[in-house]
């Protein structure tokens, strides 16, 4: 089967790209033609995903960045922008999250939360927005979550995050869209991921119970999702949060 070579010429950033969803994007997106900016904490495994990237004809470049530091922002920014020049398509899904009840949450964690996931998706934008305007093309993706439009006990401070960036993608859009930059939402439903592979077996068949579709979503079906928002097809689409849920949530 030929691959589509839509996104020749293209830039991609995608951060929390070291593995789940992240990665899967990162390998759509490298497929689909793009440069791709692979971003996470996890410098090792970055090497990895962008020697795999590499060995199979694609461009790729690893950045070490903490979401949790401006700074590192910046300077990741900086590193890509050498590399590659400008960013014209940003996917925002670095996460992490810190659970408890909100009644005995520390600020801390709360705080850890709300500045990796939301604030460090607001910071990457600003690094990126300049080259997206003067070219009058872009391309931002947030990974949101069905958390974030439905809550989840125990989660008060990634639904609040989540919830958030759903605001950003909407704001946003109204912002930039006289400059044909488009900026939406993909809010994943339960994924098989690392992050979701540590649940007990009773947590999983429960969740997978409340799916309409009676199973959990693949890395690779929410990079899907993101591939099509990225690409020249789905121009007409922005403010839109695309949810990927099995039915979860409708």
């Amino acid at each position: 089967m030929m691959e589509h070579k839509s996104m020749q010429q293209r830039t991609a950033l995608i951060t929390g790209a070291s593995r789940g969803i992240g990665r899967a994007c990162a390998v759509a997106l490298a497929k689909a033609g793009a440069r791709v900016a692979i971003a996470a904490r996890n410098e090792a495994a970055l090497e990895e995903l962008a020697a795999s990237l590499r060995s199979e004809g694609h461009e790729a470049f690893p950045a070490a960045v903490d979401l949790a530091s401006a700074e590192s922002i910046q300077a990741a920014a900086a590193r890509i922008a050498k590399e590659f020049g400008k960013v014209d398509i940003l996917v925002n899904n670095a996460g992490v999250t810190k659970d408890g009840l909100a009644v005995r949450m520390k600020r801390a964690d709360w705080d850890m939360v709300l500045t990796t996931n939301l604030t460090g998706a607001f910071l990457m934008i600003q690094q990126v927005l300049p080259g997206m305007m003067r070219e009058r093309w872009g391309r931002i993706i947030n990974i949101s979550s069905v958390v974030g439009e439905g809550g989840n006990a125990g989660q008060a401070n990634y639904a609040a995050s989540k919830a958030g960036l759903i605001g950003l993608t909407k704001s946003l859009a109204q912002e930039m869209a006289s400059r044909s930059i488009t900026v939406n939402a993909v809010a994943p439903g339960y994924i098989a991921t690392d992050m979701t592979e540590g649940l007990p077996a009773e947590v999983k068949e429960k969740m997978t119970a409340a799916i309409p579709l009676r199973r959990v979503g693949t890395a690779e079906e929410v990079a899907a999702a993101v591939r099509f928002l990225a690409s020249e097809e789905a121009g007409y689409i922005t403010g839109h949060t695309l949810a990927v849920n099995g039915g979860l949530r409708m």
